[in-house]
């Protein structure tokens, strides 16, 4: 009985030894790069690591990333001057972009259509405006050299809070020892990501349902209601009164169809200018999003950039804004 249980354990880890070498053949895991806190309270990723993001079981989705010495995936480093024409795309994980290569990013397609510009991509999974507007004060000296800075707004989770606060929490737990060899075990790391590991990630770590590497899916059926809508546009007030908001150069990117009236309604009164990409996206002949995921697709991506384009080359004087 004995030389049985043992020969069971050893083939066991046969199989887990077999299993985890072909998850690292065939790059079946995805790579997440780690993040940090700097002096300033701002959360990003730890400048320097280059990988691969995979979505799926089947490597659905493969996509290569590069992180910069701004501690953000970009194809370039950020270097604003007054003798160039700068960007700034500023937005959460459908700025930062793991689901397509760096180097063929919404901001490099924007760059693409607009000689000689320079597009920087703050893009971080899990930023709402609150990171966003406190991101662009910490570094007031850097994005008062950027000309353009357009702000990606989910309007449905992105003006929850009235004030940002630095996630310690969730910086340590991402470093504590069990995600350390999740990370470093790629069976590990492939089961965490196909949800087979959830039950027990959720128990060692005591965080329930929270998602610690992506923005939060929208929920089914999910309702804006009145006193929401004024909470939220009453966030909005605080965080533009805290951070600031360079009317000037800053513009909110949104989808009209998924943001409410009255918050529209109140830019258009107090001149935050705003794209609205919704009629693109509804006149699209080619699915816009990631068929597993909510994410945009290159197409989407394209039209995204097109709309930017077309607002830059329209640009009004700003002379006229207040």
């Amino acid at each position: 009985m004995k030389k049985f249980l043992i020969r069971i354990v050893a083939y066991i880890f046969l199989i887990l030894v077999v299993i985890e070498v072909l998850v690292r053949v065939f790059h079946l895991y995805t790579e997440d790069p780690p993040r940090f806190i700097d002096k300033l309270d701002v959360e990003k990723r730890v400048p320097g690591h280059k990988g691969y993001a995979v979505t799926g079981n089947r490597n659905q989705n493969f996509s290569e990333f590069n992180i910069n010495e701004a501690g953000f995936n970009s194809h370039r480093e950020f270097t604003p001057s007054k003798v160039k024409y700068e960007i700034a795309l500023i937005g959460d994980s459908f700025i930062e972009g793991f689901h397509q290569d760096y180097y063929d990013s919404t901001g490099k397609k924007i760059e693409q259509q607009l000689n000689g510009v320079e597009v920087y991509e703050y893009g971080y999974a899990g930023y709402d405006l609150a990171n966003q507007l406190h991101l662009m004060h910490s570094y007031k000296d850097e994005f008062e050299l950027i000309d353009e800075i357009i702000v990606y707004l989910n309007y449905e989770s992105d003006l929850e809070r009235a004030e940002y606060e630095p996630n310690f929490g969730r910086i340590t737990m991402l470093s504590s020892t069990v995600f350390k060899i999740r990370d470093n075990i790629k069976l590990l790391a492939y089961g965490s990501k196909i949800g087979i590991l959830e039950p027990v990630k959720k128990l060692i770590t005591g965080q329930g349902s929270e998602n610690t590497s992506e923005d939060p899916e929208p929920e089914d059926e999910y309702e804006i209601t009145p006193d929401m809508e004024q909470e939220y546009l009453e966030n909005f007030k605080n965080l533009v009164r805290l951070y600031g908001f360079d009317k000037c150069k800053t513009t909110i990117l949104l989808d009209s169809r998924k943001t409410s009236t009255s918050f529209l309604d109140y830019c258009e009164a107090n001149n935050f200018k705003y794209i609205d990409f919704a009629s693109k996206f509804e006149d699209a002949s080619k699915p816009v999003t990631l068929i597993y995921d909510w994410h945009w697709n290159n197409h989407g991506r394209e039209l995204i950039a097109e709309c930017i384009v077309d607002f830059i080359k329209t640009r009004k004087n700003r002379d006229n804004c207040n």
